[in-house]
């Protein structure tokens, strides 16, 4: 019988989660038919993939691993298993992702119910394993801006690969992921363009997966790789969108570059001119003065603008963790925008 679901998990040196992946598929409860194919890109010798255990293989009864000879990155997998997939649609999911047990049920009711239903993405839960402060941020800035700080009524529809579903038919038509990407860039995003111009995502916020996210700088590099690369999309484009960067996004992205740059200016003409707020008669004086005294007003407007736009997530940050977390958001999220920026330019400067 043919699956109506292709499991599609690009695989790279990621033994430590593949196992638990696996696992949360065979636990799905009222799960469609279904077939799991694990595209293993070039891993090391000591790290390709695992066979599964003699009782998980026993619950996926239709499970097979392709291997690529070398590492060409998640979109050449992909399309790899794409490829030789033969379920009416496609479910990519990362190797480092964990289903909910009814994640399966509820992207194929989506289907079922609406035959002209295309593509669907998901969402990663908002909860994290650690209780280390960065990857619950990030995990609460992503839930907040896909769901708390969702307009009534607005697409979002990023086919984000952590989990994402295209009727196969379709994928092949649009040619797949751009395998000029060599590693995980800004490939889900061009493949989001390329789908919107003829058909709908689907934002399904049942349709759940659980990440554990990484510290700082991995993201904050990844950040930076993405906005790079995304610019030059942008540039071809000229739009906005929800996909990468709502105007809003934008606008809280220079803001924050705007205060990282001009809060330290107001501490230097604070501390290197200490006495231009107690005399000021001095034509040189009176002109620190002045200085001194528009930038701090400079400060404070930009730091209100930048409020407003960020004011739903930390509202949101507030009510999860408390005030001390939100204001550690705050500050985490100026750093993560000043390295969106730097990608920016240095995108736009490359193109």
């Amino acid at each position: 019988m043919r699956p109506l679901l292709s499991l599609i998990i690009p695989y790279h040196n990621s033994s430590e989660t593949i196992g638990r992946l696996l696992a949360s598929i065979a636990r799905s409860k009222t799960a469609p038919a279904y077939e799991v194919i694990v595209v293993d890109d070039g891993s090391e010798k000591n790290a390709t993939c695992p066979m599964p255990n003699a009782k998980l293989k026993k619950k996926l009864t239709d499970f097979r691993i392709i291997t690529l000879l070398e590492n060409r990155g998640p979109a050449a997998a992909r399309n790899r298993g794409a490829a030789n997939a033969r379920g009416k649609v496609l479910l990519f999911l990362d190797s480092d992702v964990v289903l909910f047990p009814d994640t399966l049920n509820n992207l194929a009711r989506i289907y079922r119910e609406d035959p002209d239903v295309v593509a669907v993405t998901g969402v990663w839960a908002k909860e994290q394993r650690t209780k280390a402060f960065f990857p619950n941020f990030k995990a609460l800035r992503d839930w907040s801006y896909w769901v708390n700080e969702r307009e009534l009524g607005s697409y979002y529809y990023l086919f984000s690969t952590r989990i994402a579903s295209i009727k196969r038919a379709v994928f092949l038509r649009l040619g797949g992921f751009d395998e000029s990407y060599h590693a995980a860039l800004v490939e889900d995003i061009e493949f989001t363009y390329r789908i919107a111009r003829r058909y709908a995502v689907l934002f399904a916020p049942d349709v759940r997966v659980r990440h554990e996210f990484e510290g700082f700088w991995p993201v904050a590099q990844k950040y930076f790789r993405r906005s790079y690369h995304w610019t030059k999309l942008f540039m071809d484009r000229r739009r906005f969108d929800s996909v990468a960067a709502t105007g809003k996004e934008a606008a809280a992205t220079l803001s924050a570059a705007a205060l990282a740059v001009l809060v330290p200016m107001r501490v230097l003409t604070f501390f290197l001119l200490p006495h231009s707020f107690l005399c000021f008669r001095a034509p040189g004086l009176y002109l620190s003065f002045c200085t001194g005294s528009m930038l701090q007003w400079l400060v404070i407007a930009v730091l209100v603008i930048h409020l407003l736009f960020v004011r739903k997530f930390l509202w949101f940050a507030a009510r999860e963790r408390g005030i001390v977390f939100a204001f550690q958001s705050f500050l985490t999220g100026i750093v993560l925008y000043c390295f969106i920026f730097a990608g920016a330019v240095a995108g736009r400067v490359g193109k």
